[in-house]
């Protein structure tokens, strides 16, 4: 129970209450749970129905749809979107990211939420450490900062480093 409730992140208690028929969960939970528990699209269906909602409308029968031509259309929002906060999920069958806006609000304000798999997301912190290392500013080591302003101080001369610390 704890798993299925942690990876669609709800209470056990929320859980429960749907599972004994007593709170009839919102589509995206019931999609969730269809989704986490791998479930036949035939059952799925039936899971739909019961839990008082429209049965999912399967295309492949309509002929008429697929003797006309179609497209369709795709609107990509190119914003970013910056957080401040991510609260992260993990569990045996993945990841759940719900990066947050924090500053500015009472409470968090969850701006997106991104699942994957525990593999995927081992290649997502592979690819963010790279992205990080090659932009990275590069630094002498703490000991080679210091004797270099040593030697510039023996010599009266200010070094970038330390003009810019006593700037500050």
């Amino acid at each position: 129970m704890a798993d299925a409730a942690g990876a669609v992140e709800i209470d056990e208690k929320v859980l429960e209450r749907i599972e004994q028929g007593n709170e009839r969960p919102s589509e995206d939970i019931l999609t969730l749970l269809i989704s986490h528990f791998g479930m036949r699209e035939d059952d799925a269906a039936n899971l739909w129905q019961l839990a008082g909602y429209d049965a999912p409308h399967n295309h492949d029968d309509d002929d008429d749809m697929n003797a006309r031509p179609g497209m369709l259309v795709v609107a990509l929002d190119p914003r970013v979107v910056y957080t401040d906060g991510v609260h992260v999920n993990a569990n045996p069958n993945g990841v759940i990211l719900s990066f947050a806006q924090l500053s500015g609000s009472p409470s968090a304000m969850v701006t997106a939420r991104v699942g994957m798999s525990r593999e995927q997301a081992r290649n997502v912190i592979r690819t963010l450490q790279a992205a990080l290392d090659r932009t990275e500013p590069p630094q002498l080591p703490a000991g080679k900062r210091e004797s270099t302003q040593a030697q510039a101080a023996e010599r009266g001369q200010k070094t970038e480093d330390s003009s810019e610390q006593s700037n500050t």
